[in-house]
C-alpha cells in the first residue's frame, strides 16, 4: 500500500510538473504586453539642414507594446515608446538644438519555438515603422515631416512563471524624414536607429 501510495504522488507529481511545463509554451490564442526600458543608438549621422551637417545623438526611454498569437508560431504586435529627445550637434560638436522623435511600429513575429515546452522562447518580426518629429528646437519655422520606413526586430522571451517573463530584444528601424522651412526642403534627417531593449513581458 505504501508503495502505491508513493507510484501514486510521484505520477500526480509528473503530470503536474508536464502541465506546468507545458504552460510555458507560446500557442495559438496568447495575449501579451510588455514594458521596459530602452537604448536607441543612431546608426546614420547623414543629417544635413540648409547644407550644415549635423550628428543626431543617441537617447534612452521606456518602451512598451501588446501583442497576439493567432498560431503556435505566428503573430502579430505593436508597439512604441515614450518620445526619445535627441540632440543635436555640428560637426565641430556645437549644440544646434533638439528634435523628439515618436517611434510606433507594427510587426509580424515568428516563433520558431511556439508549440514547444520551453523557458526560451525566441522570436524574429517585421514589419512597418511609422516615426512622428515634433517639438524641433532646431530654428524658427523648421519642421521634419514624419516617416514611414521598414523595421526589424529580434527577441527573446525568458519565463519566470507561466505568465510572467523576462524580455530583451534589438530593433532596427529605417527612419528616413525631410526637413522644411517654412514649407520649402532644406534638408534631410537620417536617422536609421537600432534599439537595443529589456523589460517584462505578461502573458495572458
Amino acid at each position: 500500500m505504501n508503495q502505491f501510495k508513493i507510484v501514486t504522488a510521484a505520477v500526480i507529481t509528473a503530470g503536474f510538473a508536464v502541465a506546468s511545463q507545458a504552460a510555458l509554451a507560446y500557442t495559438a490564442g496568447d495575449i501579451f504586453v510588455r514594458g521596459g526600458v530602452a537604448k536607441t543608438d543612431i546608426a546614420s549621422d547623414n543629417t544635413n539642414a540648409g547644407g550644415a551637417d549635423f550628428d543626431v545623438e543617441s537617447e534612452n526611454g521606456y518602451s512598451y507594446g501588446v501583442g497576439y498569437l493567432f498560431h503556435d508560431k505566428f503573430g502579430i504586435e505593436l508597439n512604441s515608446g515614450e518620445g526619445f529627445e535627441h540632440d543635436l550637434t555640428t560637426a565641430a560638436g556645437a549644440d544646434a538644438g533638439s528634435v523628439e522623435r515618436l517611434p510606433i511600429n507594427a510587426l509580424f513575429n515568428y516563433y520558431p519555438m511556439g508549440g514547444v515546452d520551453s523557458r526560451i522562447q525566441p522570436y524574429v518580426g517585421v514589419g512597418l515603422n511609422y516615426t512622428n518629429f515634433y517639438s524641433e528646437d532646431i530654428g524658427a519655422g523648421i519642421k521634419v515631416d514624419d516617416s514611414y520606413g521598414a523595421i526589424g526586430q529580434a527577441g527573446l522571451d525568458l519565463a519566470v512563471t507561466n505568465n510572467i517573463m523576462l524580455n530583451g530584444y534589438v530593433s532596427y528601424a529605417d527612419v528616413d524624414a525631410d526637413i522644411t522651412s517654412n514649407g520649402n526642403n532644406v534638408g534631410a534627417v537620417d536617422v536609421n536607429p537600432v534599439t537595443v531593449g529589456g523589460g517584462i513581458t505578461y502573458r495572458f
